[in-house]
């Protein structure tokens, strides 16, 4: 598969040179001219395709490696560790990242004859190469960005056509199974927004089940199969990353850090923030906060 083209508009997608180009909805190029220590965030629903490059991501239950030309999607709002883990200066890491809209997926149901497209293996992370089939209209979404007029008119039915060609892919096994209200993937979508909203709260699996609309057992039971992970694990996911970059973007103690995202003690936070990053919380901040410049008065 030869990506130059579309490494070529990705460049100028991003290039402050461009005149002409226009940003895209949904659309956006990520780059980094390094390779990267352990980074944690939480990845909404989107596409991911790999141009130049390769990084790790997963989250507990799953961990995949993506080389240039592979893609990941991911079907839900999940917490992730990833490292890029070949970049440069020369060649630098660069990725092309398309938000997916649940809602159009969910309109498609009616053309594909009410039944999501037969998959194996289904998994809220699928890895694997680009598929043609969906690259292909990804390449004429591109190609808008040098007509507005064209980008409001023509954009939605690609986009339409992009999430059509993902449902059909061997990538889109969990993202069918979103295509309707009441399936488990929906219904555990729906918890996980709950979380999303308010994780620094004390959860309540008997809740999180009636939004569900599941039994305990059941809801528990969906849920990892949806995420790979624990309703606990989740929100403790989330309270972790969310106080990572309290401590190492926004300059926070450990203990301001451990209380602002639900945590009642410091101790506990430290032992748990050690064993998902690999590292204290105070060494973590100690290493990257960031440098913050003061005025010096001027030398005569």
């Amino acid at each position: 598969m030869d990506l130059s083209y579309l490494k070529d508009l990705s460049d100028r997608y991003t290039s402050d040179n461009s005149e002409n180009a226009q940003k895209l909805p949904h659309l956006s190029v990520y780059r980094r001219h390094a390779e990267s220590d352990m980074e944690a965030v939480v990845y909404d629903p989107v596409v991911c395709l790999i141009l130049q490059g390769s990084k790790t991501t997963g989250t507990n239950g799953q961990r995949v490696t993506l080389e240039t030309g592979d893609a990941l999607l991911v079907s839900h709002d999940l917490p992730v560790v990833s490292r890029i883990t070949r970049a440069s200066a020369r060649e630098p890491y660069i990725a092309v990242l398309l938000s997916l809209d649940l809602g159009l997926v969910r309109s498609l149901s009616l053309e594909l004859d009410g039944a999501p497209p037969a998959h194996g293996h289904v998994a809220p992370l699928a890895a694997g190469p680009a598929d043609p089939a969906w690259l292909a209209p990804l390449i004429r979404y591109f190609e808008l960005m040098d007509d507005p007029r064209a980008a409001r008119v023509l954009g939605p039915a690609i986009l339409r056509e992009i999430h059509f060609r993902l449902l059909l892919s061997d990538l889109g096994g969990m993202l069918g199974q979103l295509m309707f209200a009441d399936s488990h993937a929906s219904l555990i979508a729906r918890a996980i927004q709950v979380i999303r909203n308010d994780f620094r709260s004390q959860l309540s699996i008997p809740d999180l089940a009636r939004t569900a609309g599941m039994s305990g057992s059941s809801f528990h039971s969906h849920f990892k199969s949806v995420t790979g992970t624990t309703p606990l694990q989740f929100q403790k996911d989330l309270r972790l990353i969310e106080a990572r970059a309290q401590l190492t973007e926004n300059g926070q103690s450990v203990s301001d850090a451990a209380y602002m995202v639900g945590y009642e003690s410091p101790t506990h936070f430290s032992r748990d923030y050690s064993r998902k990053f690999g590292i204290s919380p105070s060494r973590d901040a100690q290493q990257n906060r960031p440098v913050i410049l003061r005025d010096v008065p001027e030398t005569v």
